[in-house]
């Protein structure tokens, strides 16, 4: 990883299962990003790049402070479906985007920053959640947007330019 000129940290399961399966990998990325390299992490690969998570026990690589919650009894778990962001603030990853378009969410938990100030864009579903974050080099999203159509795809290619690959 060390001559990596961005990481895409994906993701699919449960927090504990990423977190155990990434402990080999862990300290790379995190000298990746202490290096200004970018980091993206999608859906679960978002999540573990928080604190921690009421879904397990393990630590979160604590790169964006903040934790993981499991979404209201009162909304349908899990989240699945197509939604619209709700922009909060400008960055680089979503340049293109507009509050018009619609992404892929398929997750039971969601991130809650300790600062809202890292929120770039939310989504509602009960209440507003985060759907976009951004901490210095560390970008993420909740949805999936290699299963977004041409929207996911733009943030996709918004990432690999702001990686001057």
């Amino acid at each position: 990883m060390a001559s990596a000129e961005g990481v895409i940290v994906p993701g699919v399961g449960a927090f504990d299962d990423c977190m155990r399966n990434l402990e080999p990998f862990s300290e790379a990325l995190i000298e990746v990003v202490e290096s200004g390299v970018p980091v993206l992490g999608i859906c679960i690969g978002l999540q573990i790049l928080f604190d921690a998570s009421e879904e397990g026990n393990e630590k979160g690589l604590g790169l964006i402070p903040g934790d993981v919650v499991r979404l209201s009894a009162n909304v349908r778990v899990p989240h699945m479906g197509w939604n619209n962001l709700h922009l909060q603030r400008y960055s680089e990853l979503l340049d293109g985007i507009t509050d018009a378009d619609y992404f892929y969410f398929v997750h039971s938990y969601y991130c809650v920053p300790r600062d809202e100030a890292d929120i770039v864009a939310s989504v509602e579903y009960g209440v507003q959640l985060a759907a976009v974050v951004n901490k210095g080099n560390v970008y993420g999203v909740q949805f999936h947007p290699e299963k977004s159509s041409k929207k996911g795809l733009q943030i996709l290619r918004n990432f690999v330019s702001m990686c001057k690959c």
